[in-house]
């Protein structure tokens, strides 16, 4: 296994985890606060429309074009590098700066579309759209903490970056804590504090990376040119990259209305399941995919294939090595685990039930999220970026006709389940194809290594299974439901990681266990 993935994936793991567990916390307060009701629904349809575009730039085809053309740069010299970034900034900076005013400007146009059902409540639809107008600068101060991210990673930077969300989420907190109440005596909705804090928190993002930045000799400049030779370069790589997102945009916007429309709180029910969903998905596959693009695109870029392809083998069995254990746990104590996270407050038991059946939906996908982390960047540094698009397009249009047409027979968690089916379409032909471009052979997708951690996972099921049927702990304290989930967590993956250990994978878990730990006591 590749020592460079182990590495920086455990050194992102580490700062991620750090900051999902804020996260946590900013959810349970939004939990305890304001429950799963018609107001959380206003704020996260609000936050829904910057984030489309964040998801784009943040996670999505600017980062995946982005990283492998400044890697390309740096290995000119690092002023390459330096220059090519500062012109990114103007570039990006001057269109999310545009964007922002016109979602200022159209916010009532843009919610009518987005949730439609909010105009028969005129209430609901003014909170929506004024917490839209609080948050449309977010895009722009996210983004740019994104293009530092990228360029940070690209000089195999990686604890910073992968904490610096951990900002957002202090600034959330922040604002519940001490601002809603103040909202409150002054004769505003409380909920607004959620939009304040959401800005505030992109704006800390963006600014904890930038003193990283100038230490590592990448300070403002400015450019001597812009639209240059490689600006251009990444421009056109996410030309492709915009028509995904525009599918992904009618994807959303028809899982939005969906969800608007099938009950109030299920918009709410969603968003925990989600974000639970992504604690696993942030922690761990977003660190291996993004330290698989950094290595994988050097070594591409420097004409070493072989290694190029041992860095994505490692890549590939570490991402379900990682979430396996993860995916059973949340799917056999999905009501436990909301039950005591959430479930206090204005966050009632129908509310826990509701959230887990979505986050069962959720977390059958979990293996499949983090091999679409790692595939998608892998086609945009062989410069194939066209391929994860129409893959894209094809998933998207499959998701959108199940979730319309069974939502309304099944409920709302269809919706969840929806996006679990396409990104298993998705990832089916991600790998026919990288297969075929990269003539991998299907030894490297259904190995025995594979095959043993299904076995693992199976034998981990059986013993989860077992141990539900004797743990009654909805009622109990909550001391008493830490310590027995605790419990339930390190025995269940005992049995996962004992299984692996007497497979033969000894090695493996070694390596991974050694790496993770030196990175821990170091930071």
């Amino acid at each position: 296994m590749s020592n460079s993935i182990l590495k920086s994936s455990a050194v992102m793991a580490v700062a991620t985890f750090c900051s999902r567990i804020l996260g946590l916390v900013r959810e349970q307060l939004m939990a305890l606060y304001f429950g799963a009701s018609g107001l959380t629904d206003a704020f996260l349809v609000a936050y829904r429309i910057p984030n489309l575009l964040r998801d784009l730039l943040a996670e999505g085809a600017f980062s995946s074009a982005f990283v492998p053309t400044i890697t390309e740069a740096n290995q000119e010299s690092a002023q390459t590098g330096r220059k090519l970034l500062w012109e990114l900034f103007f570039i990006l900076g001057t269109v999310t700066a545009v964007l922002s005013v016109l979602i200022f400007i159209f916010a009532q146009e843009l919610i009518t579309v987005f949730a439609p059902s909010f105009l028969a409540d005129p209430e609901k639809f003014q909170l929506t759209v004024t917490m839209t107008r609080i948050m449309c600068p977010f895009l722009f101060f996210i983004s740019l903490a994104a293009l530092f991210m990228g360029a940070l990673n690209s000089l195999k930077v990686f604890f910073v970056p992968a904490l610096a969300p951990a900002t957002y989420n202090l600034a959330s907190i922040f604002a519940m804590i001490f601002l809603a109440g103040l909202l409150r005596n002054q004769g505003h909705e409380p909920v607004l504090c959620l939009g304040w804090g959401a800005l505030l928190g992109g704006f800390l993002q963006m600014i904890v990376q930038l003193p990283l930045i100038i230490k590592r000799g990448y300070g403002p400049v400015l450019p001597s040119q812009f639209f240059s030779k490689r600006a251009n370069k990444i421009i056109l790589l996410l030309g492709p990259g915009l028509v995904g997102f525009a599918a992904t945009q009618i994807n959303l916007l028809v899982n939005t209305i969906l969800a608007t429309g099938a009950a109030v709180g299920a918009t709410s029910w969603l968003n925990y399941a989600f974000r639970l969903f992504q604690l696993p998905v942030g922690i761990l596959s977003v660190s291996i995919g993004n330290s698989n693009l950094v290595h994988f695109s050097s070594s591409w870029k420097a004409g070493k294939k072989e290694e190029a392809v041992a860095t994505l083998s490692s890549a590939y069995f570490l991402s379900f090595l990682s979430v396996m254990p993860a995916m059973v746990l949340l799917y056999v104590y999905s009501e436990e685990v909301i039950n005591l996270i959430f479930e206090r407050g204005r966050f009632s038991r129908a509310s826990t039930v509701m959230t887990a059946s979505a986050l069962r939906m959720y977390v059958l996908g979990l293996p499949l999220y983090s091999l679409y982390k790692i595939w998608v960047p892998t086609f945009y540094a062989i410069d194939r970026q066209k391929i994860p698009v129409i893959s894209s397009l094809l998933s998207i249009g499959v998701n959108i006709l199940f979730c319309w047409s069974m939502t309304p027979l099944y409920g709302f968690s269809m919706l969840a389940l929806g996006t679990t089916l396409s990104m298993l379409l998705n990832c089916l032909i991600l790998a026919f194809m990288l297969n075929k471009d990269l003539r991998l052979g299907w030894r490297f997708f259904f190995n025995l290594r594979l095959f043993k951690l299904m076995g693992a996972s199976l034998l981990m099921v059986i013993v989860s299974l077992f141990i539900q049927t004797q743990l009654h702990v909805k009622d109990a304290s909550l001391l008493t439901k830490i310590f027995s989930l605790a419990l339930v967590a390190f025995v269940s993956t005992g049995v996962f990681v004992g299984a692996i250990y007497f497979l033969g994978e000894r090695q493996g878990l070694s390596a991974l266990a050694s790496r993770i730990s030196s990175r821990l006591k170091k930071r």
